[in-house]
């Protein structure tokens, strides 16, 4: 996939007004309506201006968009990410207006999903002078979920200016993590959002909650998976070996004759719930090396005593 720089499409500097944005816009549309241009790729670059607009016009597309960076190039081989919108305040239920569908799939792996869906909360007014609900997604450890926290998290909104330049702002706030929470759960803190109009109560703010990468453990809603290695010879005469698990080492029992790709299903061991999550260990069969004399030899003896053909299965 391909990187798009839309203000290069749009012919501006990275810093234009949203005014200069808006006549840029109505210069090129006209130039590459179809129904105007003869040139060849006038329906592709009309487009192309249609999706770059769609993003820049809007102060919270522009500004999430920004975040990227203005290190990569258009046509640069292009995959986002991980989580490049976390820390990123939205109003409303998330980006807005726009179908997704119709652009290229370059806009549709950064502002499709929130386009489609929002964030899950409620982003609509329940009253005209309630104040707009606003929506980030934040990143939390492992550990988090297992055991609860209070972590102060940094939240970036944008913000237009009177000679209408966008950039964001910062604001900290202390959120306290609830034990068990999971992966695409929403934490709400209240009177957080836009103020209300007339007095009104102030929008709500709603967190949805995505997990750092953990160094051990890939996370499932509630359920945890590790991959241990273990020895050829312990797969095979089945063995007791020390594994880690969120609340401790244990010595897990191998079966014997356990192939690699084994799951076996710690019960309860998993992130905190009603019910727990599990915990699956998941069996790696890790070769020693054939580094030495000795290890070569050693493995020249098991393949004159084994009458093994891995591949019997394939026909050959």
């Amino acid at each position: 996939m391909e990187f798009k720089d839309y203000y290069q499409i749009m012919g501006v500097e990275r810093d234009a007004s949203q005014d200069e944005i808006k006549r840029a816009y109505r210069k090129l549309a006209r130039k590459f309506h179809p129904d105007v241009s003869k040139a060849s790729d006038a329906e592709s670059r009309f487009k192309e201006v249609g999706e770059a607009y769609e993003v820049l016009k809007d102060p919270e597309k522009r500004a999430a968009y920004d975040q990227l960076g203005a290190n990569w190039k258009a046509g640069q081989e292009f995959h986002p990410p991980p989580d490049w919108d976390a820390g990123f305040e939205f109003r409303g239920g998330g980006f807005t207006a726009g179908d997704a569908s119709a652009f290229s799939d370059f806009f549709e792996s950064l502002f499709g999903e929130h386009m489609a869906a929002g964030f899950g909360g409620s982003g609509a007014r329940r009253s005209q002078a309630h104040g707009e609900d606003h929506h980030a997604k934040v990143l939390i450890d492992l550990d988090d979920a297992l055991h609860g926290a209070t972590r102060t998290i940094t939240l970036h909104t944008p913000v237009v200016d009177k000679q209408g330049h966008v950039s964001t702002s910062e604001r900290r706030l202390n959120v306290r993590i609830p034990k068990g929470v999971k992966p695409g759960q929403h934490i709400r803190l209240a009177n957080q959002g836009s103020p209300g109009a007339m007095g009104g109560r102030p929008g709500d703010l709603y967190l949805e909650i995505e997990f750092r990468p953990h160094p051990l453990y890939r996370i499932d809603g509630r359920d945890l998976y590790l991959n241990l290695p273990v020895a050829p010879w312990e797969a095979a005469l089945g063995a007791s070996v020390k594994t880690p698990t969120p609340s401790g080492i244990i010595d897990l029992k191998v079966p014997p004759g356990s192939a690699g790709g084994l799951k076996l299903r710690l019960k309860g061991r998993g992130i905190p719930g009603s019910p727990p999550g599990d915990l699956y260990v998941m069996l790696q069969v890790a070769l020693p090396a054939a580094d030495t004399a000795q290890a070569k030899e050693a493995y020249r003896s098991m393949a004159q005593q084994f009458a093994f053909n891995p591949r019997s299965g394939l026909g050959v």
